[in-house]
């Protein structure tokens, strides 16, 4: 392990998105504490389950705050004892001047800011059928997602990826970034690009509301939104009146009447077609579209409804 620095960073973070950077910064010897979202109920029986975050301190030792403000008491005493900068990803709270005024900061924000900022930055990408993600290293700032970029890189969305997947996928490869941008922090370098505000574009926050599809767009433009909305809200269709979730999606060959089901297996969109490849009934598991359609005995030419009223998303 490396020599710890007189001054070390809080990493502030919930998601799964930053235990990737968080043990390598605590491989480094860079951490002095961990600043998470308290615990919340999860499941049938609402157990009280920890974030990523908390329990990747937990099972590390390293010192561990969970608080519903970080703005105040030991969360804002740890940052002041640490000295360092603060490191943000997936946090899920707003950090007041109380907190960052003064101090270096790097938040992980995996779009090409200024686009898409906001909750869903990937999924709101995908959705509007961009194939090239951004990843950018940012300074914290008082409006959302609006600081200086320290670093950045792109990668591109694979055919058959989700946006889950990208995401974990972007996680890691975003340590080697923001190691050197922490490094370069703590050695008092915050030099970066001020943001172009004329060309911000904005990332809103999914809902159940957005878990559905037009098969009247192009296959591309299906593809990528199904995919994008996976894990969460999902895509809802209707196939011989049975609700199914659409859970991945790759390009189909054939072609057909908008949401035609097809000889191959595929849906046919506005230009092309889909073919499902991960579904999911409502209360049952994920299965193969193929093992699917053999249990229901589903015949070609049935449509694929879509665009409806849906039940509650889990």
């Amino acid at each position: 392990m490396a020599e710890v620095p007189a001054a070390a960073v809080t990493f502030l973070g919930s998601g799964s998105l930053g235990v990737p950077t968080l043990a390598a910064l605590h491989a480094a010897g860079l951490v002095h504490a961990v600043v998470s979202q308290p615990d919340r109920p999860a499941g049938r029986g609402l157990k009280l389950v920890p974030t990523p975050v908390s329990e990747w301190a937990l099972a590390n030792g390293v010192r561990l705050i969970r608080t519903e403000n970080a703005n105040e008491g030991e969360a804002l005493q740890a940052v002041q004892q640490a000295g360092g900068p603060i490191v943000v990803v997936a946090f899920g709270q707003r950090l007041l001047p109380a907190l960052i005024e003064g101090r270096l900061s790097v938040n992980l924000h995996p779009s090409d800011l200024p686009k898409w900022r906001g909750a869903a930055p990937i999924q709101r990408a995908m959705i509007a059928g961009e194939r090239r993600i951004g990843v950018c290293a940012i300074r914290v700032a008082d409006r959302m997602d609006a600081g200086n970029v320290l670093e950045r890189f792109a990668t591109e969305v694979g055919d058959a990826e989700t946006a889950g997947e990208a995401l974990d996928r972007i996680a890691v490869e975003a340590v080697p970034m923001m190691v050197r941008v922490v490094r370069r922090l703590l050695a008092g370098d915050a030099a970066g690009e001020v943001q172009d505000e004329s060309c911000v574009s904005r990332a809103a926050k999914l809902s159940k509301a957005d878990a559905s599809v037009h098969f009247t767009d192009s296959a591309e433009r299906v593809r990528l939104r199904v995919n994008g909305l996976q894990p969460w809200p999902g895509c809802t269709v209707r196939v011989a009146g049975q609700e199914l979730r659409l859970l991945r999606v790759g390009a189909g060959a054939g072609r057909g009447r908008a949401g035609e089901l097809l000889a191959d297996g595929s849906i046919a969109c506005g230009d092309g077609s889909v073919l499902p490849m991960l579904v999911q009934s409502p209360g049952g598991k994920a299965m193969e579209w193929s093992v699917w359609m053999r249990g229901q005995r589903v015949q070609p030419g049935t449509v694929v409804e879509s665009n409806f009223p849906v039940g509650p998303v889990s």
